[in-house]
């Protein structure tokens, strides 16, 4: 339905332009050839050759057309706001109008310069060209991005205010064009959409690149798709997938209980995450005692990344004073905690694990096992992507794989070991239809054994990670739910205070 729009919109805009050249004598068939019908239209405006070149500018250069277009308009004396206003967002409609109109004149150059405008209408003008142009630069180039939990710390703190670069994996189309500018996915203080899906557009992404591995990546939930609208005790803490399996797979009791605020969103205003990309399409993860391997070599920990380990200590309590000085390692906020008579359980960077080892009252660290009697993890098997108990069921959070990672046109060998690990991609992701039958698998009406990809997948994780939902939890990324990269740390603040050290900072 997208493509049909935009095929029909573009062959208005051009026979539109047909009309309005025959009537501002220029020959109408020009109209038809794209970027020569702007070459001339600068020509008629009689501005510098340099405005018809900053069109090819990416994403900036849509300005500098929707501007040519309204002096252009101004020539058959439409001067309005409203008629400007047409002529951006109607233009497949308006410029037939306006070139087929007998109502319509041609008035040229010179008596279009002789109107002027009120000091309000240029007040009117210069917000709302102010409220386009911010739209598209935070839709198209890069947009403001805050920290909310710890799960990426120490590399990204809470209340960091990040950019994230739109352009580093290319733009995406909005799925929803129809929104209110500057929100995401609700009003202010509501839980009311902020878009309308009257018109839902394809993915596409313009100058697409592939994500690397270690970047850090915003991106929509993916199992955000569904939500129940209560961002207190539910939203994308308590997903609608995890209430379900919270009530042993039973989705009447959900729908009974939560019917009235349960909603679908797009994946473009799906809830926003941010995390690092550990695996990328192709590769196969695996996690042993914590550690991640890719295609079976060990992945280096990034050195702002922080996890817990086990300290004993030569029987004296810990520097407090020290550690928080020293190291940022503060008791209060629960990065120390007692587990035991001289033992504690620590929250360290990677780069601070061996200058940690050398203080004077540090008997023994090492990583938390969370395979001892003190250290349990109550994260496993069913409770896991991909909610295998059957097949899965040794699987935890530093324990899990191996798992390979869904590559564009690749095909795979789909069994009962395997099935439920891609089942969300085939159905959900891709949009096929998938069924089981006397224990055959169907796609799409035909049996098969086989599934062969449509879209990259991404496998991302944060770098604090035993305080971090991730793709442990909801599995693959799809390339279509990429936002941006995080590219620089703008502000950050603590206790009402900046942290200086931090502000224009390049992210890693």
């Amino acid at each position: 339905m997208g493509w049909i729009i935009f095929i029909l919109g573009t062959i208005g805009f051009h026979i539109g332009l047909y009309g309005m050249f025959k009537k501002a004598g220029i020959e109408p068939t020009k109209a038809l050839i794209p970027f020569y019908n702007t070459w001339l239209m600068v020509q008629k405006l009689q501005v510098k050759p340099l405005w018809f070149w900053l069109q090819f500018i990416p994403v900036a250069g849509q300005f500098v057309t929707m501007s040519l277009t309204i002096d252009f308009v101004k020539q058959y004396n439409k001067f309005s706001l409203l008629d400007h206003a047409a002529a951006v967002f109607l233009p497949f409609a308006y410029l037939p109008y306006l070139g087929f109109s007998k109502d319509v004149k041609y008035i040229g150059h010179d008596e279009a310069k002789k109107h002027k405008k009120t000091t309000a209408r240029e007040w009117v003008d210069a917000a709302v060209f102010a409220i386009v142009a911010a739209t598209i630069i935070r839709t198209f180039v890069f947009e403001a991005y805050t920290i909310p939990t710890p799960s990426m710390e120490k590399s990204l703190m809470v209340n960091d205010f990040l950019f994230v670069s739109k352009l580093s994996y290319g733009p995406r189309i909005p799925n929803t064009p129809l929104a209110v500018p500057f929100v995401h996915h609700s009003l202010p203080g509501s839980t009311t959409k902020s878009y309308l899906e009257w018109i839902k557009l394809p993915y596409t992404r313009l100058f697409a690149a592939d994500v690397k591995r270690n970047d850090v990546v915003v991106f929509n939930l993916p199992v955000g798709d569904t939500v129940i609208n209560d961002e207190e005790n539910f939203g994308s803490r308590v997903t609608y997938y995890d209430a379900i399996r919270q009530a042993g797979g039973n989705r009447e009791i959900i729908w009974n209980n939560y019917a009235d605020i349960i909603i679908t969103r797009p994946v473009d205003k799906r809830e926003n995450f941010i995390k690092r990309c550990v695996a990328i399409a192709g590769d196969t993860l695996e996690i042993r005692s914590g550690i991640v391997y890719i295609n079976g070599k060990k992945s280096d920990l990034e050195p702002g990344s922080e996890t817990n380990y086990v300290l004993k200590t030569k029987g004296q309590t810990p520097d407090y004073a020290m550690l928080q000085e020293e190291y940022g390692i503060r008791e209060e906020q629960g990065e120390i905690r007692s587990a035991g008579t001289g033992l504690y359980e620590i929250f360290l960077r990677n780069d601070q694990v061996e200058m940690f080892k050398k203080l004077p009252f540090v008997d023994s660290l090492g990583p938390v096992n969370y395979t001892s009697d003190k250290y349990t993890s109550q994260v496993a098997g069913a409770d896991i992507f991909p909610n295998d108990a059957e097949h899965c069921s040794s699987w935890t959070i530093d324990n899990y794989g191996p798992l390979y990672v869904p590559q564009k046109g690749a095909t795979i060998k789909l069994t009962d070991a395997n099935i439920k690990r891609y089942e969300r991609i085939i159905r959900t992701y891709e949009g096929n239809k998938l069924d089981y039958a006397d224990g055959k698998l169907i796609i799409n009406g035909k049996e098969t054994d086989q599934y062969t990809f449509k879209m990259n997948y991404y496998w991302l994780m944060g770098d604090n990670r035993h305080n971090s939902l991730d793709s442990r939890y909801w599995g693959f990324v799809p390339e279509d739910h990429v936002v941006g990269e995080a590219s620089l740390i703008f502000f950050s603040w603590e206790n009402g205070k900046p942290r200086w050290n931090r502000l224009f900072r390049l992210i890693k």
